[in-house]
């Protein structure tokens, strides 16, 4: 990172002082990050970009900060045009003084943006064990709208994409490699490797396919909020298009992976399925595992940089502690078990489909089972099933199976992939009681599979390590 010597000095003391946004006696916060600082003002926020460079940025012109804040509102309106308002220039009058809007020539620029409350940030809900099933839910739509409806990208993504995404991951991690395990990171990268060997195709022909889009990046619980109810995206990547344009599931891979190493997997299955719901996507699901995986490995080098900077030891070990808490996650995500199928049959629909709900999220590998529901049309859900299964995630199917269905299960599965059938109740006549386990209740099916299956169910994190510096 290269910086210039202060030349925002005059703008950041205009946008400290009250009186600049007509509010004399207005309380202005400010919050720092290390692109922004972020001036705070009755129910409004004005982002300033920091004069700075990085590999992946510039921003030490006016004329780039300018072009970067239009970006950011352009790209940030597509999911969240309430809290998105408008870009503002900062002018300097033939007196020398500033203002918004004013005469003279443009000094700087900023985001103007509606404030939402901090606490409604999904990180923090997370911390405070608000997230529901519920909410995910309509997370899950949001982002699949959100993919469906952004522009295809051809000139980006596929195997090399990746392939740099392993070496930038592998360099900044030996930069850190004092802090972290040195042996887990070098282990990773041949690991990535291997695996980029064998997805490279499947990858290009995705991005062929429309598969790779402009995305939003950075899709973590830190950079969605609730606002007005909803689920919103916002401070996506607007200054590389390397970044941003990207697999849809590259994309919602750092979503996934944030929930399951704060220990709510469960919550990512709900995601995950609600997802696969509205998509088409079965053999990209190939990738998911080595996506997770650059995820884990991008997000544990950001912490332990951050754990570098930091002037406070307990913070920094904290930090260091959950960068490693990546590092493994990211090992473990590329030798995931082999997958599962569980038929979960039952005369009660809303039992059933409450207990599929409740064991998904507990069955390895990442991110849980695949639910699918055995309609009439059977065929059809069993190909599916079978697509999934061989994509390398397990998959349960709920519903009234018949013989044909209970002979479809087990004639038609590889002998690589575990069967488990059950049935939450008595057990219609026309079964064999030789194939299916009866159980009573949710409790007793959890312990069930628990006893046959490894699962994904990661242990719960301190919340105050993800509030430490970990944005």
């Amino acid at each position: 990172m290269s910086t210039l010597a202060d030349p925002q000095q005059a703008v950041v003391a205009f946008l400290s002082r009250p009186a600049s946004y007509g509010l004399p006696t207005a309380d202005v916060r400010r919050i720092e990050t290390h692109c922004s600082l972020v001036f705070l003002v009755g129910d409004s926020a004005y982002k300033l970009k920091r004069a700075i460079r990085y590999a992946s940025l510039d921003y030490t012109t006016v004329e780039l900060r300018a072009r970067a804040c239009q970006a950011e509102l352009r790209l940030n309106r597509r999911t969240a045009p309430e809290i998105y308002c408008a870009v503002w220039p900062i002018n300097c009058g033939p007196d020398g003084v500033l203002a918004f809007n004013g005469p003279g020539p443009a000094v700087d620029f900023v985001v103007v943006m509606r404030q939402f409350a901090q606490s409604d940030l999904f990180d923090r809900l997370a911390d405070r064990g608000e997230l529901t099933p519920e909410l995910m839910q309509a997370l899950g739509v949001s982002v699949a709208r959100f993919h469906a409806d952004a522009e295809v990208a051809p000139a980006f993504g596929g195997s090399q994409a990746i392939r740099r995404v392993i070496a930038d991951n592998g360099r900044e991690l030996a930069l850190v490699g004092a802090t972290l395990d040195g042996a887990a990171m070098e282990d990773l990268t041949s690991r990535s490797k291997i695996a980029i060997s064998r997805l490279g195709r499947l990858l290009d022909r995705r991005r062929t396919q429309g598969s790779v889009r402009r995305c939003h990046g950075d899709l973590r619980l830190a950079n969605i909020c609730l606002y007005e109810g909803q689920p919103t995206l916002f401070d996506c990547i607007e200054f590389s298009d390397e970044i941003s344009c990207i697999d849809v599931l590259y994309d919602l891979a750092f979503l996934l992976m944030d929930l399951h190493v704060r220990g709510r997997g469960d919550l990512g299955n709900v995601v995950f399925n609600t997802y696969l719901d509205r998509t088409a996507e079965t053999d990209g699901l190939r990738a998911l595992p080595l996506f997770l995986s650059l995820r884990a490995a991008t997000r544990s080098y950001a912490l332990a940089g951050g754990a570098r900077r930091s002037p406070d030891k307990r913070k920094a070990t904290g930090l260091v502690d959950l960068a490693r808490r990546h590092i493994a996650a990211a090992s473990g995500f590329l030798v995931p078990p082999p997958p599962t199928l569980i038929m979960l049959g039952g005369a009660d629909t809303v039992r059933r489909t409450d207990t599929a709900k409740m064991l998904a999220g507990q069955v390895a590998p990442v991110p849980g089972a695949r639910i699918l529901h055995l309609d009439r049309v059977g065929n059809a859900t069993w190909r599916e099933a079978f697509a999934v299964l061989a994509a390398g995630c397990s998959v349960l199917i709920e519903g009234m199976f018949t013989p044909g269905d209970e002979r479809q299960g087990l004639a038609a599965l590889p002998l690589t992939i575990q069967l488990l059938p059950f049935w939450l109740g008595p057990l219609p006549p026309s079964l064999s009681r030789r194939v299916w386990r009866t159980l009573e209740d949710r409790g007793s099916a959890l312990a069930a599979v628990a006893s046959a299956l490894p699962l994904v169910t990661a242990p719960r994190v301190d919340c105050q390590l993800f509030n430490n510096g970990a944005h």
